[in-house]
């Protein structure tokens, strides 16, 4: 397949994501407790007026018509205590209706009496305490401190949408909203494969040899941007071993293959012949992007996908953010995310027939208005991306200082 256009390659990935969640099983129901991270399946509607009902808030009294007003008191108890009068209503029971001219103690949260036309706070209350006489010096207008049922969402009325990424925020709406269990998106189970015989997972590297900086990094992109670490499998520079890896069992109880490394064309890439052997289709066999162009998007037997990440890793990770996002978002039901418009503050070339994708940071951070480019950018360096608040797409022609482009967020902040 010839190189595909950064953005086309972005469009390919979704589709493809669109297309796996479309052939997995269908949506699972969780508990809230269980629902952080997780992709609404279905839209969610509200099971009842929010609030349910009028309710106080502030301390204060629940008051009837214009004042003064008299307070009402509890009476002796006198062994039957339901038939007592009560100063506040018990929770979950509906308080007796307040009649004109009367006033109640209420606190805030407590359903509001039927008949009550305000509640008056208790800094603006003035009471005798020997007639129960209760005034207040700037009367509360019609309504005043109440919450009335309703005034949030009305029943059936549309919370969240499908698609939507579980926050604690939007948990807790959809609680006050009825709801016990939420339908989620199934899992994307990822196999994150490992390549190389020079990567090394700890101490100082010897001439010749990397240190491993995707074992550690990788599992918290999948998971940021929705995908779940089925296993973890790291291989040598070996074909064999790499067709194990790609079509064993194991393989195929994932969704996704995310491979790194092996993508290019000398004697010791492997992941990409041993693809092509297997046999499904290639749907992205590189990206018109630098770095990170040997990128590739592949769909293996039984349905599955492979995402081929480069052995550089600055040029995976711009990898990530091209094919694994945009292809978790299609499977998670989510709408495809789109860079967003910017300013830079310095000119930056171009890669003529590339999209160049560098990490950048913000001149102004709180305004987030103007981009320059990190130091330290190349496609093995990791400073640049260290220092980065966001990745900047930039266009094969290049961009002059004050020109427009896009960004992209850092893959592990997720979407």
């Amino acid at each position: 397949m010839p190189e595909a256009d950064w953005h086309q390659a972005r469009r390919l990935a979704y589709e493809a994501g669109s297309a796996l969640a479309a052939a997995r099983r269908e949506p699972e129901l969780v508990p809230l407790a269980r629902a952080a991270g997780r992709v609404l399946a279905q839209d969610i509607h509200s099971l009842h007026t929010m609030p349910h009902y009028a309710s106080s808030a502030m301390d204060g009294w629940a008051v009837a018509g214009e004042g003064p007003w008299q307070v009402e008191r509890p009476r002796e108890d006198s062994g039957d205590d339901a038939e007592q009068p009560r100063p506040h209503a018990g929770a979950g029971s509906t308080p007796s209706p307040l009649e004109p001219g009367r006033a109640r103690a209420i606190v805030t949260g407590e359903s509001v009496p039927e008949g009550a036309t305000a509640v008056l706070r208790q800094e603006a209350s003035e009471l005798e305490a020997a007639t129960g006489t209760l005034s207040t010096p700037d009367a509360p207008a019609a309504g005043a401190d109440i919450r009335p049922a309703g005034r949030e969402a009305a029943e059936g009325e549309l919370l969240l949408r499908a698609g939507t990424r579980l926050t604690p925020g939007r948990i807790a709406v959809v609680a006050v909203g009825g709801h016990d269990q939420l339908p989620v998106a199934s899992t994307v189970r990822i196999r994150l494969l490992l390549t190389g015989d020079e990567v090394v997972t700890a101490g100082i590297p010897a001439p010749g040899q990397v240190r491993d900086t995707f074992g550690p990094v990788l599992p918290g992109c999948i998971e940021a941007l929705g995908g779940v670490v089925a296993d973890v499998l790291r291989i040598g520079d070996d074909a064999p071993a790499t067709r194990d890896a790609l079509d064993s069992d194991s393989a195929r109880g994932a969704d996704v293959v995310l491979s790194t490394g092996g993508t290019g064309h000398s004697p010791a890439d492997h992941v990409r012949p041993v693809a092509e052997e297997l046999g499904g289709t290639s749907i992205v066999g590189s990206v018109a992007m630098r770095p990170g162009h040997p990128a590739l998007l592949r769909g293996l037997p039984g349905g599955r996908l492979l995402v081929g990440l480069p052995g550089n890793p600055l040029a995976a990770f711009m990898a990530v953010v091209t094919l694994l996002e945009p292809l978790l978002q299609g499977a998670n039901g989510q709408p495809p995310s789109a860079p967003v418009a910017v300013r830079t503050g310095e000119a930056v070339r171009g890669a003529g027939h590339s999209h160049r994708l560098l990490p950048a940071r913000w001149t102004d951070p709180v305004a987030r208005q103007q981009l320059v480019a990190s130091e330290h950018t190349g496609s093995a360096m990791m400073r640049g991306l260290a220092q980065a608040d966001v990745v900047m797409v930039v266009p094969p022609e290049g961009v002059a200082a004050g020109g427009e482009l896009t960004y992209l967020e850092l893959p592990w902040y997720g979407r």
